[in-house]
């Protein structure tokens, strides 16, 4: 079996109700449910939340809704520990003589996943069995931490991460390509092996859910939404992979 795990909860300090902010007719947190109902792979839809709203929209794809307990919304809750609830809650729910295979991760302010991917990921955990995880990734040249400051206390800025950690420092350039493709994990979906939330004290920082052999499955554009701001680029990422305003 191949469950997809789609966690949000109804708090958001940075910007209040994104998860169902409507896009294109939408609201943000069904793209991934399209996403997984698409999937070739996936056998069945689980959300973990604590709002109504949400739980009502998850319905309306067949979602089974797993109730999110209060310690595990609030601010500080980790997206990990959130994950691991819902996988318990899964597995107690199986049927005698039935397995998980893989999960499938979302987030409901992700939105930037499609089908080909999911299936993608789960193809390549199948092919390798050395891989723990097959996660989207984006390239943001931009953001390399060559580039990264921190104010420090004279309130003027410093390298957040020291100059020789990336070699010679006279080797080193303002091009943002000069250190070579820097890949972020998107969040548009993490597939992941059972044991890789079984055993999460022994995953990479800080998305420890996704192991330590990661296959990256490449897109552009991909992001999850945590400011107002940041809706336009999931509009235009939204629009080149097909999707159109409905009622």
């Amino acid at each position: 079996m191949i469950p997809a795990l789609l966690i949000g909860r109804e708090g958001s300090l940075g910007f209040p109700g994104k998860n169902v902010y409507p896009l294109l007719g939408r609201a943000l947190m069904e793209y991934p449910l399209l996403a997984a109902k698409g999937s070739r792979n996936v056998d069945a839809l689980f959300v973990s939340t604590d709002s109504p709203r949400i739980g009502e929209i998850s319905e309306g794809y067949g979602a089974r809704i797993i109730h999110r307990p209060p310690v595990l919304c609030t601010a500080e809750a980790l997206g990990e520990d959130v994950f691991v609830h819902g996988y318990r809650e899964i597995r107690a729910g199986l049927r005698e003589g039935d397995s998980i295979e893989m999960l499938v991760l979302l987030m409901c302010n992700a939105p930037t996943i499609t089908a080909d991917l999911i299936d993608e990921g789960i193809e390549a955990l199948r092919a390798h069995p050395e891989y723990d995880s097959a996660v989207t990734v984006s390239r943001y040249n931009m953001y390399s931490p060559l580039r990264a400051r921190r104010i420090g206390r004279d309130g003027l800025l410093h390298p957040f991460v020291p100059i020789e950690t990336f070699g010679d420092p006279y080797s080193l350039n303002c091009d943002r390509d000069s250190q070579g493709d820097v890949w972020f994990a998107d969040m548009g979906a993490s597939i992941v092996r059972p044991g890789n939330l079984e055993h999460l004290e022994e995953g990479l920082l800080p998305q420890k859910w996704m192991g330590r052999h990661i296959y990256p499955l490449k897109q552009w554009g991909g992001l999850d939404i945590d400011y107002e701001w940041q809706i336009p680029q999931a509009r235009f990422w939204l629009g080149r992979h097909g999707y159109r305003e409905v009622n």
